[in-house]
């Protein structure tokens, strides 16, 4: 009796459990959307198509400034040395625009500027202005003292020039004197020629040509005594 009991509470239990039919899916949990995400996804879009149309205007955003297209020297004007270009607008630079050009050419550079230069407010001013261990030095020469062809921005040398010259060398040679070959030097071996006044302007009232000169400043008063004396000569050397 008991094994049959057994067996029959094996076979209820058998009977009793439910096995799942093939083919049925659990359920799945519904999909949470995201909103905050796919905006987020939106404006990152919008601010990169925004910033490219930004960049593309920057680029298309052009000003005409002055371009120097040969050397200006240290007192000289930009006179028609010049040309016009384009470059990016950018408000941290001073460019000189291409309209401002008249007024420019009132200017005086501070020093030398070199061919290819896009040109700056800050390169300018009203007047040269003298480096430092340098002077500006007015000589008036007469015709035949002076190339013909001198023009602001070369580089010459000074002689001192006339009979007290000559009666020097004499005297050495006299003497025996070997100092005869630093009379014929020159005062000055280089000089900057900052200014050359012309028979046109206004101003010359005489036969003489007034050139400004830029020395060393130990040179100066020699210069200057040569050239009150009416006995200085001015000579183009290598370095134009």
């Amino acid at each position: 009796m008991k094994i049959q009991e057994r067996t029959g509470a094996g076979n209820n239990r058998s009977a009793s459990s439910a096995h799942p039919v093939m083919g049925d899916r659990l359920p799945t949990p519904p999909r949470e959307r995201k909103p905050a995400l796919a905006a987020l996804a939106v404006l990152l879009i919008l601010v990169g198509a925004l910033g490219a149309t930004m960049l593309v205007l920057r680029a298309g955003d052009r000003v005409e400034v002055v371009k120097v297209t040969s050397d200006i020297q240290a007192g000289d004007s930009v006179g028609n040395h010049v040309d016009s270009v384009l470059v990016a607008d950018d408000a941290g630079i001073n460019y000189v625009k291409w309209k401002q050009l008249g007024t420019l050419k009132k200017l005086k550079a501070k020093s030398t500027i070199y061919a290819g230069t896009l040109v700056i407010g800050e390169m300018f001013s009203n007047g040269a202005t003298v480096p430092d261990g340098k002077a500006s030095v007015g000589v008036s020469l007469k015709e035949g003292q002076y190339p013909t062809d001198i023009k602001t921005g070369d580089t010459v040398a000074v002689y001192r020039v006339g009979d007290d010259t000559s009666s020097s060398r004499s005297s050495a040679g006299a003497t025996g004197s070997s100092s005869s070959g630093a009379d014929d030097g020159p005062i000055v071996e280089k000089a900057k020629v900052l200014a050359v006044k012309t028979s046109s302007d206004a101003t010359i009232s005489s036969t003489n040509l007034p050139v400004t000169l830029l020395v060393d400043i130990g040179d100066a008063a020699a210069v200057a005594q040569a050239s009150s004396a009416g006995k200085v000569a001015l000579v183009l050397v290598p370095g134009n």
